[in-house]
């Protein structure tokens, strides 16, 4: 099932080679690849860039082009991404289950109007920090602007960074990783849905579907069912011309939510001079 995607960008990437300037539409046959080395390497668009680690499991090369991605109904949504649910599961700890359920849910199986044109499988908006692609589409409100991604897997990539880089989700990671009734109910008590019913939509697709097999698999498999704690280093940054919290978010691998947080931001404008906290997790 994970070739579907691999052969896509194999004739992206042949086309680009090839001088190809019109931007035109691949249906492949297939599914997603993601191919696992010794010393992986995480190539994403730059706006979902993270650093490379031991338990980051690679991208695939970026087209450069947006691929669209028909699928048909919930059981091939299901057979293209659960690998990769398992693989973001593995690398990040939120379970496999409540990220195919929230793609199911939020991208209509991936044949909803938002996602058929931007490949956002989570609903996820622009938000402050956000210098990628995007598009507008009515949702609470009339012409929200959402995250466009040339390729779906770089939105599964983009919502396991969404999670786990933003305090409000924090207390999520505490509870066990196969916990998936636990994640449902704290994903609206944190606030990623207005929906008062989310968390039954999400537990009834999990349980309709069997998904919680994929979050036991990935345990069977070794990871353990309840975070490490994280240890912090905490230092200060003193601003300089050209800075702004998108740079160094990226450059001490914390979310611009973090800093403002931190640091007691109502927006995002920083002055030269301006000391801020930075908390950056300890190598291993």
């Amino acid at each position: 099932m994970i070739r579907r995607i691999g052969y896509v960008l194999l004739v992206a990437f042949l086309l680009t080679s090839c001088g190809a300037k019109k931007r035109r539409t691949t249906h492949r046959k297939g599914a997603p690849v993601v191919v696992k080395t010794e010393k992986p390497t995480t190539k994403t668009t730059t706006d979902v860039d993270t650093e490379v680690t031991k338990d980051l499991y690679p991208m695939p090369e970026d087209p450069g082009r947006f691929e669209r991605f028909p699928i048909s109904d919930t059981e091939e949504y299901i057979g293209t991404f659960a690998e990769v649910a398992q693989y973001e599961m593995r690398a990040f700890g939120i379970p496999a289950s409540i990220t195919l359920a929230q793609g199911i849910l939020e991208s209509g199986s991936g044949r909803g109007e938002l996602t058929l044109k931007t490949n956002n499988h989570f609903g996820i908006k622009c938000h402050t920090g956000w210098q990628g692609e995007y598009d507008f589409h009515d949702d609470d409100a009339k012409g929200e602007c959402f995250r466009k991604y040339n390729h779906p897997m770089f939105s599964f990539r983009d919502h396991s960074i969404f999670l786990s880089s933003r305090s409000r989700y924090a207390f999520l990671f505490n509870y066990r990783r196969n916990d998936y009734k636990k994640w449902a109910h704290g994903l609206r008590q944190a606030g990623y849905a207005t929906d008062r019913h989310y968390p039954q939509k999400l537990i009834a697709l999990i349980e309709r579907y069997n998904l919680h097999q994929y979050d036991e698999a990935v345990v069977e498999g070794g990871l353990s069912t309840v975070r490490e704690p994280k240890q912090y280093e905490v230092f200060t940054h003193v601003v300089e011309q050209g800075d702004t919290l998108y740079a160094l978010s990226r450059k001490y691998e914390i979310s611009v939510d973090e800093i403002q947080r931190l640091n007691n931001l109502n927006g995002t404008n920083i002055s030269i001079g301006q000391v801020l906290n930075i908390r950056k997790e300890k190598a291993k």
